[in-house]
Parts: C-alpha cells; sequence; structure tokens
C-alpha cells in the first residue's frame, strides 16, 4: 500500500527539518550525556536519572522516526503558485458564519501542519473539505453534530 503523502507549505517543511536537525544533533548529545552521566552513579536497577534518560531517548528516537517518515513522504505547496480564484491548500481565507455573522480567518493546510489554535485548518476537516475550491462570496454548508453550518468566503489571500 501506498504511503500517504504528507501535504506541507514551505513554512511546515521548515519547521519539520529545523526540528528534525535538532533532536539529531543536540538533543542525541543531552540524552547521551544524561545516560553517561547516570551510568557513573552505578547500580542501574534503582536509578531514577538513568530511566528518566532512557525514556527520553526512546521519545527522541520515536520523534526522529515519525519526522524522517512525514518529510519522505511530503509534498510541498508553492505559495507562491497558489490560484486565487479558488480556495487550496496554502491559501489564507476569511469567511463569516452565516448564522452568528462571526468572521474567522484561517490558513488551510495538510493534515499534518493543522492546528486550530493557530488558525491553521486541514484540507481534511469538515470547513477544510467545503473550502476547497470555493470562490469569494460563495457559501459553503459544513456538515456538524448540531446539523449544517453555512459559511461565506469573503478574502482569499496568500499566506505570507
Amino acid at each position: 500500500m501506498e504511503e500517504k503523502k504528507n501535504i506541507l507549505t514551505y513554512e511546515g517543511l521548515r519547521k519539520y527539518e529545523d526540528e528534525l536537525h535538532e533532536l539529531k544533533v543536540n538533543k542525541r548529545q543531552e540524552v547521551a550525556q544524561k545516560i553517561k552521566e547516570a551510568r557513573e552513579q552505578g547500580d542501574l536497577s534503582e536509578n531514577a536519572e538513568y530511566d528518566a534518560a532512557k525514556d527520553e531517548q526512546r521519545d527522541i528516537e520515536a520523534r526522529i522516526e515519525e519526522l524522517e517518515k512525514i518529510l519522505k513522504n511530503a509534498e510541498v505547496v508553492v505559495e507562491d503558485e497558489v490560484d486565487l480564484d479558488r480556495i487550496n491548500i496554502g491559501c489564507k481565507v476569511k469567511i463569516m458564519d452565516m448564522e452568528y455573522e462571526d468572521e474567522m480567518d484561517y490558513k488551510i493546510v495538510g493534515s499534518t501542519e493543522a492546528n486550530s489554535l493557530k488558525g491553521k485548518i486541514s484540507n481534511e476537516s469538515p470547513v477544510g473539505k467545503a473550502l476547497i475550491g470555493a470562490r469569494i462570496g460563495d457559501v459553503v454548508e459544513v456538515e456538524t453534530h448540531d446539523g449544517v453550518v453555512k459559511y461565506k468566503v469573503l478574502e482569499i489571500e496568500r499566506s505570507k
């Protein structure tokens, strides 16, 4: 089975590459030093510092593996080439909740980069799916557990 492509913006790609570099270059060395120091304290069977350092090492290696997998299957969206006639990944959009007349700004990103607290919604989320392909002035409907929510597209722009 072919692995799913991880759609990333350049910003997301850079963030993951920087994190991977930090983990491989700095964090690995820090943890190796902690393990070495804990070993020097003697009996490892009751050594909390050693156990904690080994747990940290395991977490770092798991995150490195996860990041390498994300980057291996990355497909980067060239935000400068995004068509601003329709909403797509890499766009910033301003939409209005038609019921509450509440305006919201979102950046449409791939699922790997999504972070609703930072206004980044996935193209695979219900709202993201509904918005993809919409134009300024379009009203899209999103099925939620409370019923259908309607959003009007007010603006589409590049995210830079």
